[in-house]
């Protein structure tokens, strides 16, 4: 089970976004004189005491290759300057006042970031190169959106962003791209992830183009967990190399900088905290002998160099996602918007103008989020609240807005709904009003034909979807479920374990409707509200396990008729997503042995975008992890539910993290198919085959199992009917 809940302490890999062009303004004259000439260019080699001072640089840059032997020459300086500062206090400044943070922060207020898909994720450590190279591209996505996010609120949303991200590989101190760098077989030697100027002609990167640097230290986190703690030597030391080699590197570019270009910025980094390095000092005071490079080097450093660093905070959260407003985020984005500058210069829009702005938002926040407005909408029941569009959430807690919709609309036994189609109406008499675990849905009967038994589903009103964001499961239960039943019909998926769609349509109220001639609907409060009737009806599993009717024979007609179901949903490119013991129904009929049928299918998935239910207890591995399903998703959901069908325990979980690590352990330590076996040695070896696909690209073969679990189920009555699953 490593390829489903394996998670790698990450790397900062960025693929870099190819932009046509770089900024002319930052290109110098080609006439430029010998001290501008170009890093990459090739160098014959002199001494200190022989060629002029520009081939000295360049000498002195070629041979300046080892982080480990600067730091070597920085042990006494760094223990001195460790033993002369304060308890509790650092030997170094920050590079940062929180004061110019926060109002940093005031400027982004109203800056969305990129979404980011790919996400790092520390839950599970893991040495494992696949897993450590989709962890690259996670943190590719990181910078990207960072980046690009800084360009085009400061600087320019019409203008293509003149950068993009790499990677740089250790042997020869190139940059790739993640996704070439990792099949070319590079994967073990990249070390860092630079923002570079975007430059065809040099595809590989240049030293004098490099905005900023990250450095990839798995470490990192244990200084963010003790704050008195100070970065040791080994990691500064790294850091302190990689920007004198930035700042060389600018010293013999043709670009035309700012005038901060003495400075550079490295950030530390690992799967979920940050911190940056701040380095500050004219190379030109450097005395460049070619013989004693890392002497000099750290004599620089000591003499001529202001460092400062800033704390180790959290930059994702647990599950990967980037907390965009959080002073980790905050301090890395800050150090990237200074780096811009220096290639940029000064932004369109300053910090203080977007600042500024920070005062009116916030009264405007205050004035839509004001409570206790007793109006009611347009149609006369639901009240009245406003909702902001800004990002941020907030925590509403005066009850007194609460409408509780169930007794505005509440119906029972014997209530009549009669249903509007573009062509007929029709009515239906509640008989049984059940729950699962979510909303309230119905068995009914037509009044023509009080004897057949239908499931009723009742949707939200149509005012009640836009401010109601808790309603939306209804929404999927009701208007999304119909969407899939009417695609299954008219693509002719026929399964006896699939729901059929009886009618769909909208409640039609009693007394005259006073719908406007323009559409919408009138002031009662169930005008438009949709409905959805399907069969066949049947008890849910979780309904039978609670009462131990669901035994050995069961699972295994269970898994039967899911797969069946999931099978020939598959075979139109339709797949569940939401498999669980309340959307899986034992039919049960005088004339044949009971079947069970896959319902719910609102969650279902038809193209990419779509998302599949996030259930803790029963949502698979890849899909609580990336938010999709693999080909094999809908079966280890089965597993699951069949699992504590056989008796199998589920633990208390809150988080996902904790979702990750019960299946990791439970897997790993054969726990479902030991309980599996148990019951049936088919319903073990279904859960081995299941196991083996999770996280793989590979599809299911639904034929080889149908016929294996069709020789296991006990028929009493052979011939008596037809099973259409294939």
């Amino acid at each position: 089970m490593l390829g489903r809940c394996g998670v790698v302490a990450i790397f900062w890999v960025i693929r870099g976004k190819e932009v046509g062009g770089t900024f002319d303004s930052f290109r110098g004259e080609e006439g430029g004189s010998p001290d501008q000439g170009s890093v990459g260019s090739g160098t014959k080699r002199s001494s200190a005491s022989s060629g002029s001072r520009p081939r000295n640089r360049k000498e002195f840059l070629y041979r300046f290759v080892d982080s480990g032997m600067l730091t070597a020459k920085l042990e006494d300086w760094f223990e001195s300057i460790s033993n002369k500062s304060e308890p509790k206090k650092p030997a170094f400044d920050v590079p940062f006042e929180l004061i110019e943070l926060q109002k940093f922060d005031y400027a982004l207020e109203g800056i969305s970031f990129q979404q980011v898909i790919r996400m790092p994720n520390a839950v599970y450590a893991s040495t494992s190169d696949a897993v450590e190279a989709t962890a690259y591209l996670a943190i590719e996505d990181f910078l990207h959106a960072g980046v690009k996010g800084l360009w085009e609120a400061f600087w320019s949303q019409d203008e293509p962003m003149p950068f993009s991200v790499a990677c740089l590989y250790d042997e020869n101190l190139k940059f790739y791209q993640a996704e070439k760098a990792v099949a070319d077989g590079k994967l073990g030697g990249l070390c860092a992830t630079g923002i570079l100027l975007t430059n065809p002609r040099h595809p590989h990167g240049k030293w004098d183009q490099i905005l900023e640097l990250a450095l990839l230290r798995p470490d990192i986190r244990n200084f963010a967990m003790d704050s008195d703690r100070q970065l040791p030597l080994s990691v500064l030391g790294e850091a302190l190399f990689y920007a004198l080699r930035v700042l060389l590197s600018r010293s013999l570019s043709r670009l035309n900088y700012s005038q901060s270009s003495n400075s550079v910025f490295i950030l530390l980094v690992d799967s979920q905290y940050g911190g940056v390095v701040k380095v500050e000092g004219d190379v030109n005071k450097l005395v460049f002998d070619v013989n004693n490079v890392y002497e000099c080097a750290a004599e620089w450093i000591i003499k001529h160099s202001r460092i400062a660093v800033s704390s180790v905070d959290r930059i994702w959260n647990k599950l990967g996602n980037a907390n965009w407003g959080d002073i980790g985020a905050l301090q890395v984005l800050f150090a990237t918007f200074h780096c811009i500058m220096q290639f940029a210069g000064f932004p369109k829009h300053s910090v203080e103008d977007l600042a500024a702005d920070h005062g009116p938002r916030l009264q405007a926040r205050r004035a839509e989020r004001q409570l206790g407005d007793a109006r009611v909408n347009g149609n006369g029941l639901f009240r009245f609240q406003q909702r902001s569009v800004s990002p941020e959430i907030v925590e509403v807690q005066d009850d007194s807005v609460k409408i509780e919709t169930e007794q505005l609309m509440k119906l029972e036994v014997g209530s009549v709904l009669w249903l509007e189609d573009s062509n007929w109406q029709k009515g239906y008499q509640i008989n049984q009003v059940l729950n699962n675990s979510e909303h309230p849905y119905y068995i009914a009967s037509p009044v023509e034909d009080p004897q057949k038994r239908l499931f009723l589903y009742v949707g939200s009103h149509p005012s009640q979807l836009e401010p109601a964001w808790e309603d939306m499961n209804l929404w999927y239960q009701v208007q999304r479920q119909t969407k899939i039943l009417t695609i299954m019909k008219q693509k002719g998926l026929s399964s006896k374990y699939l729901p059929q769609l009886s009618a769909s349509g909208r409640i039609i109220h009693p007394g005259q409707c006073q719908r406007p001639s323009s559409g919408g609907n009138c002031d009662h409060p169930w005008c438009g509200t949709p409905i959805l009737v399907t069969s066949p009806v049947g008890e849910t599993v979780s309904q039978l396990i609670s009462e131990a009717r669901f035994g050995m024979e069961e699972a295994v007609r269970c898994c039967h008729d899911c797969l069946s179901a999931l099978s020939t949903a598959a075979s139109a490119g339709i797949r569940h997503g939401d498999i669980r013991p309340e959307n899986v129904v034992c039919v049960r009929s005088a004339v044949r042995q009971p079947y069970f049928v896959l319902i719910g299918w609102g969650r279902a998935i038809l193209e990419d975008r779509d998302r599949p239910a996030m259930n803790l207890h029963f949502s698979s591995t890849y899909a609580l992890q990336e938010g999709k399903l693999c080909s094999a998703s809908d079966a280890e959901s089965l597993v699951y539910m069949l699992y504590i069908s056989c008796g199998g325990v589920l633990p208390d979980l809150d988080s996902v993290e904790g979702a990750l690590q019960w299946r990791e352990t439970s897997w790993s330590r054969r726990l479902i198919q030991q309980k599996l076996g148990d019951a049936s040695t088919v319903l073990k070896a279904f859960a081995d085959y299941v196991d083996s696909l999770c996280g793989t690209p590979y599809p299911m073969d639904y034929d080889i199992w149908l016929r294996r679990l069709r020789r296991n189920i006990n028929e009493d009555d052979h011939g008596k009917e037809i099973d259409t699953s294939g």
